[in-house]
């Protein structure tokens, strides 16, 4: 199965969902993001590795990773590798005296620890596909090959201008970084395409 390499481009709070957090990957070399909404431990647990921030105490994920190096073990990647009815699901690849094993995990649990390494994440092209939003530079040629000729619905509505007002909003979600709110449009949009 092939995976594409992933960085974090950010956090972003999820208001309606009770104090959540966004999780917002980006495609190394391309345009498509993936958002995983994870709990707010796991958000401190990143964002207080992206900036550095060193606590007085050792973290949950500290401390899993100073287990990991006193056993003579070492994360060499990260892979978000399945979705199953909305939920994302991870593996965290490691290697002890060049023998590799992997270990399953909550993908934000398994980026906290990729990022105290220094490994990279990687996403499953399926999962991708499945649950990634496309950004603006993408969506421009796909906006080309749709505007060729209209389809009408069963019910004799114009069943492209909904498509095409649905995918103006995902975009127009993405650009204010409404991430849940756009993940919520994708879906839709899938429907109305499957």
């Amino acid at each position: 199965m092939q995976n594409i390499k992933m960085d974090i481009l950010g956090l972003s709070t999820s208001p309606s969902s009770g104090g959540a957090y966004a999780l917002i990957l980006s495609e190394a070399e391309g345009n498509r993001r993936l958002p995983i909404i994870i709990g707010t431990f796991e958000a401190q647990a990143i964002a207080l590795e992206l900036e550095s921030i060193k606590p007085p105490r050792p973290m949950t994920h500290d401390l899993l990773k100073n287990m990991v190096v006193s056993l003579g073990s070492n994360v060499e990647q990260v892979i978000i590798n399945d979705l199953n009815e909305g939920t994302f699901f991870a593996q965290i690849h490691c290697k002890k005296d060049d023998e590799p094993f992997e270990l399953d995990a909550r993908p934000s649990d398994a980026i906290a620890l990729a990022i105290r390494f220094g490994a990279p994440i990687f996403v499953s092209v399926s999962v991708l596909e499945e649950a990634g939003i496309e950004t603006e530079e993408g969506s421009k040629t796909a906006d080309k090959s749709k505007t060729k000729g209209k389809q009408k619905s069963a019910d004799g509505g114009d069943e492209l201008s909904k498509l095409e007002e649905l995918e103006k909003e995902l975009q127009t979600a993405i650009e204010t970084e409404n991430y849940e709110k756009a993940a919520k449009l994708r879906d839709q949009i899938q429907k109305m395409k499957g």
